[in-house]
């Protein structure tokens, strides 16, 4: 049986356990669009869920090129969302993580980093943009000066911040090692 799940993450990590949580529960995950989760009736624990934001996009040579590794390593694309892949594995192939190094963790959250630092950066310039129209002409952006400053700040501290602190971590975990 087919199940639709309509759910906002904002967090990859915390979307990834999802996904795993609903493995165990014996719901297999088929399919994504924005904040669709498609699930189908599965064996209770068969897939091991890992999500990957890629550097390009899924339709660049270097990704397919990544994705056909990734699939002759025996892993499974499940869907993609512009740039962000969801693959899975079998469990009972043994664990599965895409990043096993500190280096490639940070490369990886250096990556989402700058998405989302994108993401603020265009809010806070609409933010800005409306303001000062919405001062000298139209009173109607201040309302859109509003909602863009509260999408920038909600970025930043939902978003941002937290890769920021994990970023810090990685690095600080690396620098001890070395």
């Amino acid at each position: 049986m087919k199940y639709i799940v309509r759910k906002a993450f904002y967090n990859f990590e915390k979307e990834e356990k999802y996904l795993n949580d609903m493995s165990a529960k014996g719901l297999a995950f088929t399919d994504y669009s924005w904040c669709r989760y498609v699930f189908e009736d599965a064996p209770a624990g068969k897939y091991i869920y890992r999500l990957e934001l890629l550097e390009n996009p899924v339709t660049h040579p270097e990704s397919m090129n990544y994705i056909k590794f990734m699939e002759e390593s025996g892993v499974e694309v499940v869907s993609y969302y512009m740039r962000w892949v969801y693959f899975r594995k079998l469990a009972a192939d043994g664990p599965f993580d895409i990043y096993t190094d500190l280096d490639s963790k940070i490369v990886h959250y250096t990556r989402i980093k700058s998405l989302f630092s994108a993401l603020w950066l265009a809010n806070v310039v609409t933010f800005f943009t409306n303001l000062i129209v919405g001062i000298s002409e139209y009173r109607t952006n201040l309302l859109f000066a509003g909602l863009s400053l509260v999408a920038a700040v909600g970025l930043y501290l939902f978003v941002l911040k937290p890769v920021n602190e994990k970023l810090r971590k990685l690095r600080s975990e690396k620098n001890i090692r070395e």
